[in-house]
């Protein structure tokens, strides 16, 4: 069975990679990515807003089940933010990339 791309995506995305599920004129996923942009910019953490209406699998994963927001490829909100978790959840994701880097460069060298 064939993978979805947005699975293959997740999977493949950096630890600061937010991706952001929703739909024009959904008033949660506005008022979430409001909540988390000034996050992201203090995290210097990349946003990938997706439009699950242009995508049939999508749009049966999540249906109004929406705002989703993932940090990498992680489950980190549902429906609204709690900003003091997501900022505890960029930090965590932050700090396993930064203690992730030395160990890839030791394995490397060994």
């Amino acid at each position: 069975m064939n993978e979805h791309s947005e699975e293959v995506r997740l999977a493949a995305a950096q630890a600061l990679d937010v991706t952001l599920y929703s739909r024009p004129g959904c008033h949660l996923c506005e008022a979430a990515k409001a909540a988390i942009d000034p996050l992201l910019a203090e995290f210097g953490a990349a946003l990938r807003e997706v439009n699950i209406d242009l995508d049939p699998v999508l749009v049966e994963r999540y249906g109004w089940d929406i705002p989703v927001i993932f940090i990498g490829n992680r489950k980190a909100a549902k429906h609204k933010v709690n900003v003091k978790q997501f900022r505890r959840q960029l930090q965590e994701a932050k700090n396993g990339a930064a203690e992730g880097a030395p160990e890839k460069a030791r394995k490397k060298g060994a």
